[in-house]
């Protein structure tokens, strides 16, 4: 049984009836963000080139093993010497940089609300939720397969707490969907309830072919034309150690081909996947991503991309994925450094690998969101209800990382340093020993002086007692669901609702789902 549905859990549903808290769904979207502090840098220049040097060697001299034929054509095309037998190709440094050239430092993703474009690259940072959980949690229905409703629940959650930047692509996997099927009813719920750059699933190119469809029956124009204003990402990994297999490759090829963007992230956990010392994981890693960079370039010279970081460690007992360790911030932190090397932009997440959404997890999801910012990471994975290693997602979990997400986008922005921010004549105005309370100052500001909580509870001892003693994670069950209930959908055209659906019908009468 899990935690949720124990004894103690009804106690705690006790006690939230009779402490309910006032706290209503949010409406405000967060602006766009851009990093006003240098970036962390913790490698020497002369350590950085060391790694890059070691991962084009290896490109070079060992490769990757690329199980697409028509991908491995395509390496052959430009020069890299491809073994059909082993399935083998290697790159020279010359191929590579020469490819990695083409690819943009910077470019925008279009969503259906022009406000809402996807920014990537520069200073800008932007956030995105947990991706790829086959689980699904709450306080009051425990932990359970993932299934359409949750899916759904998720992208009302975070639309309503306006808390991402784009709305991701598999929040859940929502199992009770045909697997043949299941991306058409995950992209329609996408086009139904946000207006916000989503993504297609990143493996098979029948899952990417239906996202091109559909994002341009969104965006009212031909496939042809995404290229031109590209409005769609892949998140996809590599089989790490150095493997790429047919699924995904068809996924990445697609999408390049057509102009959209492909984020590309080893898988490389320190230890099982790459080695255990840092260095030599981040030496995997930046092969195994440059060598797909440089195929997306000779599909489609300039197309997007993002070199993502997912290097972590293993618990050495277990064999378990640890994160949020001291080891995943320090390979956060020298993955974008490397990006800036390179010129490309770079994707991290804000990841733990807590069981349940207490104390652990919030202290894991910090250090890695503070290294994801700190470290001048452009697109923030899993950056809301990312639970158990990526095992679950989590509503409570949810509302809880809406706290570190706001409070950071409110850290963020400038600091103003005026004549009225000074205040000399504010402090002059009140007696020493006085108080700032009736200050003209503060009153004409008060109301919008300070930054206000989504989830967090200001009372004393005891007012939080008589109110329940209910924790963060009890309150956050009350945020999602009044968010959810609230939440209402942007306007979708009624002309690209009825498309959208016919092309769905039409898909799954061909699929047979």
């Amino acid at each position: 049984m899990s935690r949720e549905n124990t004894g103690s859990e009804h106690g705690r549903a006790g006690r939230r009836e009779r402490g309910a808290r006032n706290t209503g769904p949010l409406t405000t979207q967060l602006p766009r963000l851009t990093n006003r502090f240098a970036p962390v840098d913790i490698l020497s220049p002369e350590q950085v080139e060391r790694i890059l040097d070691a991962a084009y060697a290896l490109l070079e001299t060992d490769g990757m093993k690329i199980l697409s034929p028509r991908a491995r054509q395509a390496y052959a095309a430009h020069g890299a010497l491809v073994d059909e037998a082993t399935q083998m190709v290697r790159l020279g440094r010359d191929i590579v940089e020469a490819m990695l050239a083409k690819a943009p430092g910077s470019f925008v993703l279009h969503a259906r609300n022009p406000e809402r474009d996807l920014h990537v690259g520069g200073n800008v940072v932007n956030f995105g939720p947990v991706n790829g959980a086959p689980n699904i949690r709450d306080l009051d229905r425990g932990r359970r397969y993932g299934d359409l409703e949750a899916f759904r629940d998720i992208l009302k959650i975070t639309n309503g707490l306006g808390l991402l930047h784009w709305q991701g692509g598999v929040v859940v996997e929502p199992v009770d969907v045909a697997v043949p099927v299941r991306h058409l009813e995950m992209y329609r719920a996408h086009i139904e309830l946000s207006d916000l750059v989503w993504a297609a699933r990143g493996v098979g190119g029948v899952q990417a072919r239906d996202a091109l469809a559909l994002s341009a029956i969104e965006h009212g124009c031909s496939i042809e034309t995404l290229a031109e204003r590209p409005t769609l990402m892949t998140v996809t990994n590599v089989n790490s150690p150095r493997v790429v297999d047919e699924d995904i490759l068809d996924s990445i090829m697609i999408m390049a081909e057509h102009g959209q963007c492909v984020v590309i992230t080893p898988f490389t956990l320190m230890g099982a996947m790459a080695p255990v010392t840092l260095a030599g994981a981040l030496v995997q890693q930046t092969a195994e991503a440059l060598s797909i960079i440089a195929l997306c370039q000779m599909l489609r010279p300039g197309a997007p991309c993002v070199m993502g970081g997912f290097t972590s460690n293993v618990d050495m007992k277990t064999g378990s994925p640890a994160f949020g360790t001291p080891e995943y911030v320090n390979a956060a932190l020298a993955t974008a450094q490397l990006g800036r090397r390179l010129g490309v932009p770079v994707r991290t997440s804000a990841v733990n690998a807590s069981p349940a959404p207490d104390a652990q997890a919030t202290w894991e999801t910090s250090f890695s969101l503070w290294a994801a910012i700190m470290s001048h990471s452009h697109l923030i994975n899993h950056a809301a209800g990312w639970l158990e290693g990526g095992l679950s997602a989590s509503l409570e979990k949810i509302v809880i990382d809406a706290e570190l997400l706001r409070g950071w986008a409110e850290i963020l922005k400038p600091v103003e340093f005026g004549d009225d921010e000074i205040a000399l004549d504010a402090i002059r105005g009140v007696a020493p020993g006085g108080h700032f309370f009736g200050s003209p100052h503060t009153l004409a500001r008060y109301e919008n002086a300070f930054y206000r909580p989504v989830l967090s509870d200001w009372s004393n001892f005891e007012n939080w007692r008589d109110a329940g003693e209910r924790t963060a994670t009890d309150r956050a069950l009350d945020v999602w669901k009044k968010t959810r209930n609230a939440y209402v959908p942007p306007p979708l055209d009624p002309a690209v609702r009825e498309a959208v659906d016919a092309y769905i019908a039409r898909r799954k009468e061909e699929i047979g789902g």
